[in-house]
């Protein structure tokens, strides 16, 4: 069997770290930051990482184990 592409709009979008964690950048800190407050956007700048349930869906678009 032939090997799985991986699809590049995700692979832009999420990154493994060493211990297999998908990690991935919050949204919400383009545009409209004026009425989000100090802390919300403090908060949005962190790296977040994605659920046991997610990481499965994303382990099918990115093959990394």
């Amino acid at each position: 069997m032939p090997k799985m592409k991986t699809r590049r709009s995700a692979a832009k979008r999420y990154r493994i770290s060493p211990n297999g964690k998908v990690k991935y950048k919050k949204q919400g800190l383009r545009h409209i930051l004026t009425k989000k407050s100090t802390k919300r956007k403090r908060g949005l700048r962190k790296t977040g990482v994605l659920s046991k349930a997610e990481q499965k869906r994303a382990g099918t678009l990115i093959p990394y184990r």
